[in-house]
């Protein structure tokens, strides 16, 4: 199987107060726009904001995180705060070596922002000199 390209698709309760979180609190840019939703850039992938919802029966929660890299996780953290955007917790440096900080966006799907320390072997060229 080659899989072409991906994207992570939400179907929030209330459109336009997701639309608003992604595009205004967090400022993705939008990578279009059709009758029903809105597609933003998210780094090396896409996330699209779907407009007609959630159904009343969909299961409630979101059994993962979106994951995003930012170059300083300190200073996205005192961005998304002049945001008025809470943070579920502070920037930590994990025992795998990444710096990450966790929020939510308005239907509580888990965003964690992930700082990658200069050192850390996903920088790392791991091929070796042969």
């Amino acid at each position: 199987m080659e899989i072409l390209s991906s994207r992570v698709i939400l179907r929030p309760r209330d459109y336009e107060k997701t639309l608003a979180f992604y595009r205004d609190a967090l400022g993705l840019a939008i990578a279009r726009e059709y009758p029903g939703g809105t597609v933003f850039f998210a780094g090396q992938a896409l996330l699209e904001v779907a407009g007609h919802g959630r159904a009343d029966d969909a299961p409630s929660g979101f059994a993962g995180a979106i994951w995003l890299q930012v170059r300083d996780c300190s200073d996205a953290a005192a961005e998304l705060a002049l945001r008025g955007i809470a943070i579920d917790r502070a920037p930590v440096r994990e025992p795998w070596g990444l710096i990450e900080m966790w929020i939510h966006d308005p239907d509580e799907v888990p965003l964690v922002l992930v700082e990658i320390p200069a050192n850390h072997p996903i920088r790392r060229d791991i091929r070796g000199d042969d």
